[in-house]
């Protein structure tokens, strides 16, 4: 007869040697199945693509948040500059962006009256659809707008 491990104690009944081997069936399926699992290619690697997934989208995350800041601080520069280039202005000049402000809302407004009247429904839609992209990326916009108009001035400050 074999000797029983030093750890575990011998059983003194019948049911208790029962309980004593389901308890070992158990153990041992449990290890089997760590091992089993421990080897399955697929299922790691699926997890693994998760993982990797996962960290992915928190630095997309990260990264379109100090996207944002970035943008943020460069309007407020844009907007710093332009302002100091306005108060730089003579009035005359002024009071000519005012008047051609003025003028491109019309403009703009009129435009816009038309393109109801007269524009495709397809056509409508899809600006429809670009309007809304513009709204939400307006930030970005305005800082683009603000580029270009003190560009603008800057040049035909220049000229005149």
């Amino acid at each position: 007869m074999t000797q029983p491990p030093h750890d575990e104690p011998t059983a003194s009944s019948p049911e208790e040697l029962r309980r004593q081997v389901e308890e070992t069936r158990h153990e041992l399926g449990r290890t089997v199945g760590a091992l089993a699992a421990q080897t399955d290619v697929k299922a790691r690697a699926q997890e693994k693509a998760t993982e990797v997934k996962d960290q992915a989208a928190a630095k997309a995350g990260e990264l379109k948040q100090q996207a944002t800041l970035k943008a943020g601080e460069a309007w407020a520069k844009a907007a710093e500059a332009a302002s100091r280039l306005q108060d730089k202005l003579p009035e005359p000049v002024r009071e000519k962006a005012g008047q051609a402000a003025g003028q491109a809302r019309a403009r703009a407004a009129e435009a816009g009256r038309l393109w109801e009247e007269k524009a495709p429904e397809p056509v409508r839609a899809k600006a429809a659809h670009s309007a809304r992209v513009a709204r939400d990326n307006r930030g970005m916009l305005l800082l683009a707008a603000g580029a270009a108009t003190v560009l603008w001035l800057a040049c035909h400050r220049k000229k005149g």
